[in-house]
């Protein structure tokens, strides 16, 4: 993988959001394997997809990529993206494809971080204000795609601060978070709850009051939820069930 842009691709565009696009879409055409199915290469939509940016011919798996630049290449913790509508859409229809966000300096790509589709829920998606009456989309609403809020497990590098991720490493990530999948979005959202929380929990060994001092948080965000506790213990079953965490005796648990 080489992590140096072809920057004379740059040359001939004065926009920085084009030379941004055509840089980072060539390196991915030219340098992504599927972090999915490991084929070798990924193909580009033709332009103005309105799904995905690239698909993978073998598990026809989209991507959609978003690219930052600053001096040290550094990801920051939101990433500006289109209509706010369309993503709640998305992500309310499972439509949503997989993202890449990638990140680089002057000259070459510093972070390469896949969020995989079922990590999305409608409250990681901020609402932007509206644009200006004055402007030429006047009324326009935007959005943040805010990636501090999604839980670490749904968080892959590719690429971190300038050094490839092992292939089979970033593969076998993905199969093990692949068994989160839910095709119902409360669950899903409830599942990403727990999993913040239990990030949130310095140590490695962690105890079932400890999670519940999360409750007034959760209640916040499943206000028609009046059985939180009860929620909270059926999540840390499923996460066990699927190895994310071990039960080690009553009320004590192990993050693996």
């Amino acid at each position: 993988m080489n992590l140096q842009f072809n920057t004379h691709l740059a040359d001939s565009y004065k926009s920085n959001v084009q030379k941004a696009r055509v840089l980072s879409e060539d390196w991915i055409a030219k340098n992504m394997f599927c972090p999915i199915c490991g084929n070798p290469t990924l193909s580009h939509y033709k332009a103005n997809k309105p799904v995905a940016d690239f698909y993978c011919n073998h598990c026809h798996s989209d991507y959609e990529l978003k690219s930052k630049r600053n001096k040290y290449g550094t990801l920051g913790t939101r990433i500006t993206d289109g209509a706010y509508e369309t993503m709640i859409n998305r992500i309310s229809s499972f439509n949503n494809p997989n993202f890449f966000f990638l990140s680089y300096n002057a000259d070459s790509v510093i972070n390469v971080l896949l969020i995989p589709n079922h990590f999305f829920t409608t409250d990681i998606i901020e609402q932007r204000k509206p644009l200006s009456q004055t402007a030429r989309r006047a009324g326009w609403i935007g959005c943040n795609i805010n990636i501090a809020s999604i839980p670490d497990s749904g968080k892959i590098f590719i690429v971190r601060n300038g050094v490839e991720i092992d292939k089979q490493y970033v593969l076998e990530n993905y199969k093990k978070v692949k068994s989160l999948q839910t095709k119902n979005l409360d669950n899903r959202g409830w599942l990403m709850d727990i999993l913040t929380c239990i990030d949130e929990i310095q140590s490695n060994e962690f105890s079932l009051r400890q999670v519940y001092e999360f409750v007034d948080i959760l209640k916040q965000k499943h206000p028609t939820n009046n059985n939180i506790e009860a929620k909270i213990r059926q999540q840390l079953q499923f996460l066990r069930d699927r190895n994310f965490i071990e039960f080690t005796e009553r009320g004590k648990y192990r993050k693996l």
